[in-house]
């Protein structure tokens, strides 16, 4: 029973490996069941067994990458730190970082950022994952309410606001990285981009 379902889990895993790859190169929109499961070197059938729709792959897709994101820094929140908000900064940093190492990953982001634009019927899906983003801000803003009750950060500190404009820089690094991953050494100068922005946070008055 256990191989049974380890052999789904790789199943499942093929199908949405696959799904990124089709949906990169097709377009969420265009892309077919059949292309994904061809792609997947799996009958329709076992995509029909793993998920109903292309819109539910989508959805699977995007939890995806935003569980194991918001996983870590949830992880963060638990451990006793002396500054939450160079905490944020290291968490954020290292899972940046490690785009440099997953291909799959960028390719994956990509889908999201620049070729999935939710119209048709994607707009079904764009209140969940909006959904995701706030629980995502709502734990960066965590980070500073903590980093204000140990007065490591001004009392006139707005957490909401700090905790959007850290998701505005992310997703800068983030964009300009995918787009022309050649414009800079990640590993080299991410770190001190994180530094420069955090510092500005620490420094700030409020």
């Amino acid at each position: 029973m256990r191989r049974t379902k380890e052999e789904a889990e790789q199943t499942k895993q093929a199908i949405l490996t696959a799904a990124i790859n089709v949906f990169s190169e097709r377009g969420v929109a265009k892309a077919s069941l059949e292309e994904v499961a061809k792609a997947a070197d799996v009958t329709r059938g076992a995509v029909y067994w793993h998920f109903k729709n292309k819109i539910e792959i989508f959805d699977a897709l995007h939890t995806e990458l935003h569980t194991p994101f918001i996983q870590r820094i949830l992880e963060g929140l638990e451990v006793e730190h002396p500054n939450p908000v160079s905490q944020l900064q290291d968490i954020c940093t290292n899972l940046i970082l490690e785009l440099d190492q997953d291909e799959q990953l960028c390719k994956a982001i990509r889908l999201f950022m620049f070729k999935c634009d939710y119209s048709g019927d994607l707009a079904q899906c764009k209140e969940r994952h909006n959904l995701q983003k706030l629980e995502k801000l709502k734990v960066f803003a965590a980070y500073f309410e903590k980093a204000r009750y140990q007065k490591m950060i001004s009392v006139n500190a707005k957490p909401k606001i700090l905790a959007l404009s850290v998701n505005c820089f992310i997703r800068g690094v983030v964009t300009e990285y995918l787009e022309s991953p050649q414009e800079f050494n990640l590993q080299d100068d991410l770190p001190l981009m994180m530094q420069l922005f955090f510092d500005s946070i620490l420094n700030a008055d409020g």
